[in-house]
């Protein structure tokens, strides 16, 4: 729709003229007429103001209904101008101020009959807590000649009112000074709506302004402060710091209490963050849980240490919110002027790419930009975007790594491993995009990629009377947890024709213990349909055998940082030992993985695991390759 649809009196012209206003104006107050979809029409007041939107120039439009008010207006002006001619009061004093003139209008509007006036003080109606005494006022009207003013009176009931009032000096037929005039209009409703004008315009300013949860300025105010800073420090040859913030472990809080706790932990994390810096400085919240920091008159790098390490700090206590205890701590990224940059688009995108530097090293700490990390985040960039382009055109092929059973030295299985055949890299091994396909969710459709093409060449050598034995698929839990995992998983091995006692699937430690609760029901569901399920990395994370023992699993697998150092390492062995025996008490098959030389085999032999996978039988091959182990007796 265009704005003309919602302003029917709107002209082009009038389009034009405002667009010039704003050229030259960061904002416009103005006042509009609507109209609603039923085609009624209504009174705005309209708050436009300028901005950047995708690159372009763009215009935020707040809009109030003044209906009413405008209502308002218009009935006393049209009052006014009938008590102009009729009902407005007129009275008349002598020199000293007493009545002598006293109409009908006065009497509607301070309630006294006229006999109950004349020849008293004006000062009966004359509010004590104006600004002149009425002695004052004569003075100044008669130096004058003629006096407007706004004063306060008070009626026959003791009520106070706000009053126009425009005095003359009467004269007699010599001309000589004998009283004054007074015309008199009631205009307290007219300055009660004056002062609902102006408070809604401070609202709106307020709203363009400030962020409404924290009343924290906005991403606004913010480009504005940042904008001052800098125009400020190049004349004065000053430093500051710019700080970005991140909450961690707040989309956590969001998700599983709600947004009515993230609301109370933003407002606390606000109060905490504008507690460690000073008044001068601006602290500002863009959006969701991210904070700046304006850091002036940065005298060395050492001051901004002091506020990022108090910031870190403060934010590590508990929040208190109702009966929870929350745990929220901070990621910062700094970025200086004029050392690292002296715009500011890019000062905040350096102080961006050094937050997120801070997540890299941990979360709750803090990280200073650094020229290298612009390559780092431009290299990232490219990833992701070659990452999208590769599953929409099927880049990935599948390797395959032998399992064996070390008993009959045969395979019982084999672990379907993802490479990525890029077009002028080559092929590309998992750990170089994994972890950012797990980061931005592109490994769900890198996952059903892997599905679909390990099963379809494992139906084929089963079509073809081989025995590759079973298919071990690594499943990221954010596919498992997708409403329509099951159904497509179950269509997927209909159209191939793949039975589910070729599967199994593997699930890390890390990942299940991180929902242990929704972990057991998605997986008692696939184990049902007759699915092996294992467990990878086992060792390396935190497991609750509470959990472990729930859980619907047929195998171990033994981490390879266990593996790697037997037999010199003795605590990998005492580690491995007791993994083992843990598998066996929890009746699982255990399976070995990273096993290279014939000394970490006959360890993992003698303890009771007879599974293996590893360099000392094969490396990952492609199928071609695989076929001919199968082939061979």
């Amino acid at each position: 729709m265009n704005v003309r649809d919602v302003n029917p009196h709107l002209t082009k012209e009038h389009i034009l003229d405002l667009g010039s206003l704003l050229a030259s104006n960061n904002n416009i107050l103005t006042t509009q007429i609507h109209q609603r979809k039923d085609k009624s029409t209504y009174y705005v007041q309209s708050y436009l103001h300028k901005m950047t939107y995708k690159k372009e120039k763009s215009f935020v439009i707040f809009d109030t209904d003044i209906s009413e008010i405008k209502e308002l207006e218009m009935k006393y002006k049209k009052q006014a101008h009938i008590l102009e001619y009729i009902h407005d009061s007129v009275v008349s004093t002598d020199k000293n101020g007493i009545i002598t003139y006293w109409n009908k209008g006065s009497t509607t509007l301070f309630g006294y009959e006229k006999e109950d006036v004349l020849g008293k003080s004006i000062a009966l109606i004359y509010g004590k807590e104006n600004k002149y005494t009425f002695e004052e006022l004569l003075i100044l009207l008669n130096n004058q000649g003629r006096l407007d003013i706004e004063v306060n009176m008070i009626k026959e009931n003791s009520h106070k009112i706000i009053c126009d009032i425009s005095l003359s000096i009467s004269k007699d037929e010599y001309g000589i000074a004998d009283g004054y005039i007074g015309y008199i209009q009631n205009i307290t409703a007219q300055k009660k709506t004056q002062e609902l004008l102006k408070k809604q315009t401070l609202q709106l300013k307020k709203q363009a302004h400030y962020d409404v949860l924290t009343d924290l300025p906005n991403r606004t105010l913010f480009g504005d402060r940042l904008s001052q800073a800098i125009i400020s420090c190049a004349r004065n040859k000053e430093k500051f710091a710019l700080f970005f913030i991140d909450l961690d472990q707040f989309k956590q809080i969001n998700d599983s209490l709600g947004h009515h706790i993230g609301d109370e932990v933003l407002i606390e994390a606000a109060k905490r963050l504008q507690s460690t810096i000073r008044e001068e400085d601006t602290l500002a919240r863009l959006g969701g849980d991210e904070f700046t920091i304006i850091l002036k008159d940065l005298k060395n790098m050492q001051n901004a240490s002091v506020v990022a390490k108090k910031i870190v700090d403060i934010m590590k206590e508990p929040i208190v919110i109702n009966t929870h205890n929350l745990y929220v701590t901070a990621s910062i990224g700094i970025s200086i002027y004029p050392t690292d940059a002296t715009t500011a688009s890019y000062l905040i995108k350096y102080a961006d790419v050094a937050m997120y530097k801070a997540k890299d090293a941990g979360r709750d700490n803090f990280q200073y930009y650094s020229s290298d990390m612009t390559s780092q985040a431009f290299e990232r960039v490219v990833l992701e975007s070659s990452l999208r382009l590769a599953i929409k055109e099927e880049q990935f092929i599948v390797h395959y790594q032998p399992q064996f059973d070390v008993t009959t030295d045969k395979i019982v299985g084999m672990e379907a491993l993802v490479r990525w055949n890029h077009p002028t890299l080559g092929l590309m091994p998992p750990f170089k995009f994994i972890p950012l396909a797990e980061e931005t969710g592109l490994i769900i459709e890198i996952d059903k990629l892997v599905m679909v093409i390990a099963m379809k060449q494992f139906a084929l050598w089963y079509l073809k009377g081989y025995n590759p034995g079973v298919l071990s698929l690594n499943l990221a839990m954010k596919q498992l947890n997708q409403d329509d995992f099951l159904s497509h998983l179950l269509h997927t091995m209909n159209n191939i024709g793949f039975k589910t006692e070729w599967l199994e699937l593997e699930v890390t430690e890390g990942q299940v213990m991180k929902n242990p609760e929704l972990s057991i029901t998605k997986l008692n569901q696939i184990h049902d349909l007759g699915i092996e399920i294992a467990i990878d990395d086992f060792g390396t994370g935190y497991s609750s055998l509470l959990y472990l023992k729930k859980l619907p699993l047929d195998k171990l697998k033994i981490d390879r940082e266990f593996v790697k150092d037997i037999p010199e390492d003795e605590d990998d062995m005492a580690i491995t030992k007791a993994i083992i025996a843990l598998g066996k008490s929890l009746n699982l098959t255990l399976i070995a993985e990273g096993v290279e030389t014939q000394e970490q085999k006959e360890f993992l032999v003698k303890n009771g695991c007879e599974l293996i996978q590893g360099y000392f039988y094969s490396r990952p091959l492609p199928a071609e390759e695989i076929e001919v182990l199968l082939i061979s007796p």
